[in-house]
């Protein structure tokens, strides 16, 4: 499975970065191979100053090991070896009508002292962050990731949408760092389930991003946008941040395992603004954004 599973991220990272680049029509993605100490390693693309995209990555790695203390404590295990790989993105434009989306697909395994696998599982998802709301965006990302879901269970997109609401919830501010998507982890084998169907799941969801995101792209790429728009983006590029230095797992997993710090940070913006006691002003369009990320919605039957 690991194998299967390290072929398909390669082939997806380059159909996703081909999208994008086309998308772009300019800038290409830069590519850097690096070495894990301790184990595996991994290729990251990074994109930057493009026509449409000021700094994006799509990132795939493959590392093994003892697996750190730390990790062992978050898994309530005693010394084990691991293996992980994934494909990591996060895609940050310059137009502030434009959505920055991220997305992850991953797959870990765990060893007993003679290499037997004791534990295995899938997770990962994909979810939408508009600066300004455009409804019929989020509503074409959701029905993507619906159809995506519902070629397994009637019951997915519901379950992992949920999930994602939960888990992208910036708890310090009382809103949620977009508009969602889905999210899903630890997709272990069950009675009904096994990890091919599990993978065949995985690999649908992944298989729909460039379906779910370049659309919308087209759509907004070449709207007119102001320099207090271009503000705004930056004040909310910084609530981004705040999520993921933290309360990612992604990123605290890297970083506990000594991951390559490059590509662990490349998901942060280039220009960030934090301005003190922000809020936007009153019917304004910035403030409907507001209010919906603090009241998550069912895109789906909106």
């Amino acid at each position: 499975m690991k194998d299967k599973f390290y072929q398909y991220i390669q082939t997806l990272q380059d159909q996703i970065c081909k999208g994008l680049e086309d998308v772009d029509g300019g800038s290409k993605f830069r590519e850097d191979i690096w070495e894990r100490p301790e184990g595996g390693g991994g290729r990251t693309r990074v994109i930057e100053n493009g026509n449409v995209f000021e700094k994006g990555g799509v990132n795939i790695s493959a590392v093994h090991g003892k697996l750190p203390d730390t990790m062992q404590k978050m898994f309530g295990v005693g010394e084990a070896d691991f293996f992980a790989c994934g494909l990591s993105l996060v895609i940050h434009p310059k137009n502030p009508m434009v959505p920055t989306v991220h997305a992850n697909w991953r797959y870990f395994e765990m060893y007993d002292e003679i290499g037997n696998i004791i534990n295995q599982w899938f997770g990962g998802g994909q979810d939408l962050t508009p600066y300004y709301l455009f409804e019929e965006d989020a509503i074409h990302f959701h029905q993507t990731c619906k159809t995506a879901c519902d070629k397994h269970h009637p019951e997915f997109y519901a379950n992992y949408k949920k999930k994602c609401d939960d888990y992208f919830w910036n708890a310090h501010r009382n809103e949620a760092r977009g508009v969602g998507g889905l999210f899903f982890d630890y997709l272990k084998a069950t009675d009904t389930l096994t990890m091919e169907d599990w993978y065949n799941f995985v690999t649908q969801v992944g298989n729909s991003f460039l379906e779910a995101y370049v659309p919308i792209v087209e759509k907004r790429k070449n709207l007119a946008y102001t320099a207090a728009q271009r503000t705004w983006q930056e004040i909310r590029r910084g609530r981004y941040v705040e999520f993921n230095l933290v309360h990612d797992k992604g990123t605290l997993f890297g970083l506990k395992t000594n991951g390559r710090i490059e590509s662990i940070l490349m998901s942060l913006p280039p220009h960030v603004q934090w301005v003190y006691d922000h809020h936007p002003e009153k019917g304004s369009e910035e403030e409907k954004l507001i209010n919906v990320l603090q009241n998550p919605v069912d895109w789906v039957k909106f």
